[in-house]
């Protein structure tokens, strides 16, 4: 592509910009212009793509990343598509990952990573029990969940009311407040009977002002984004490619049921309890921590 410069051109656009009126410098507006690209960079919070060692190779990793979130990802598409049966290993996390969250919420971020996991991975594959022979074994560690702040969450959704109780005759979108906003940050494999890896995934995301609903829990935002990882490993290990770049595809009734707190496909999936549907998403409407709403079974070794 050629690039041509007209020496008139910056006084041009200086002219005619919205900063410039009658040719004349316009502090407000350029003030204004900038307060919102701060507000717009702001809104969401980074999250590092950390390593954690739990992955059999980080060799040949490329970049793929979605509009949200980033990865780092691997896979050898044949053998993953030649598999049949997966078996899930229970997420873990690393000692690092997040000091401020209790064991109980580490245990429901990792149990709502492993339900979202294998409701994703039944699209395609049949999932087993743990002690059942597998053409694939999934595993993932938390490498990094940076906590949710309490207050601000609490601040969001009161000022999410507010349009409502100021008698708003219809439903006013506020944005969360672009403070105190958590992330998360999953390495993640399926290796082979024979220990091979076959697919791979280091995959970070931080919660932002406009899809992430504040709720009253420190670990409020890293159990939201669980799922966000979930799916998009699942796609991986499903489509045998990345599962950034294409358009969203419908998912199948099975997963939909499930959802909503249904009876997942594969009874192998009941070990990580079911989704608490229609009642999480009322409490997370209210603001209410997901600790109340979400039973995750008793952790195994965790």
């Amino acid at each position: 592509m050629k690039l041509e410069f007209r020496p008139g051109a910056a006084a041009d656009a200086q002219s005619t910009g919205p900063a410039w009126r009658d040719g004349q410098y316009n502090r407000s507006a350029s003030l204004a212009g900038a307060a919102v690209a701060m507000a717009l960079l702001s809104g969401c919070a980074s999250a590092p793509l950390t390593r954690g060692g739990s992955l059999a190779s980080y060799d040949n990793l490329t970049q793929s990343d979605g509009l949200l979130a980033k990865s780092l990802v691997r896979v050898n598409k044949d053998d993953v598509l030649a598999a049949k049966t997966v078996r899930i290993v229970p997420t873990t996390f690393s000692q690092a990952a997040s000091p401020t969250l209790s064991q109980e919420q580490r245990h429901l971020v990792a149990n709502a990573i492993d339900r979202s996991l294998c409701m994703g991975l039944s699209e395609r594959l049949e999932v087993v029990g743990r002690d059942q022979p597998a053409d694939l074994t999934a595993h993932a560690l938390v490498t990094q969940a940076a906590p949710t702040d309490e207050v601000a969450a609490g601040a969001s959704k009161v000022v999410g009311f507010l349009p409502t109780a100021l008698g708003a005759g219809v439903p006013i979108p506020v944005p969360r407040l672009p403070v105190g906003l958590g992330s998360l940050t999953v390495e993640a494999e399926v290796r082979d009977p024979a220990s091979r890896q076959q697919a791979a995934m280091v995959w970070a995301r931080g919660a932002n002002s406009f899809t992430n609903s504040p709720t009253v829990s420190s670990a409020a935002d890293a159990y939201d984004l669980a799922s966000s990882f979930s799916d998009d490993f699942s796609k991986l290990v499903v489509t045998g490619a990345t599962p950034f770049g294409k358009a969203p595809e419908l998912p199948s009734f099975d997963k939909i049921g499930a959802s909503l707190g249904g009876k997942p496909k594969y009874a192998a999936c009941e070990a990580f309890g079911r989704n608490p549907g229609l009642i999480g998403m009322a409490a997370g409407k209210l603001g209410l921590p997901p600790e109340w709403s979400d039973k995750a079974p008793a952790a195994t070794g965790q």
